[in-house]
């Protein structure tokens, strides 16, 4: 008998989104970039010098942040203004919660 996860086309289609969650938010760089963001919006100028990364390395850790929804970008006159896009990361919290559940 197969798992129900591994039958249902809707929980299949929901892990792989959960999946690649886990991948964009498991490289070090963008969870710390996430980590900065948590209190606040910031513009690029302000998250490189607290990461020791260049800053267009960190620009295309925002972008693919960006990409995925999990953070915002707000412009101001040159600048851009990044924060967290709280529903977005609500949505994939209870997603993880609920399938972690299921081993408890």
């Amino acid at each position: 008998m197969k798992a129900k996860c591994c039958t249902n086309k809707k929980l299949t289609e929901e892990f792989v989104k959960l999946s690649k969650f886990l991948r964009i938010i498991g490289d070090d760089n963008r969870l710390r970039i996430l980590c900065l963001l948590k209190d606040g919006e910031l513009c690029v100028c302000e998250i490189y010098p607290n990461l020791d990364l260049a800053q267009n390395l960190v620009s295309s850790h925002l972008k693919v942040l960006l990409d995925f929804g999990l953070i915002k970008v707000r412009q101001e006159w040159k600048r851009n203004y990044y924060s967290i896009n709280r529903p977005v990361f609500k949505k994939y919290n209870l997603s993880l919660t609920n399938f972690l559940k299921n081993y408890e």
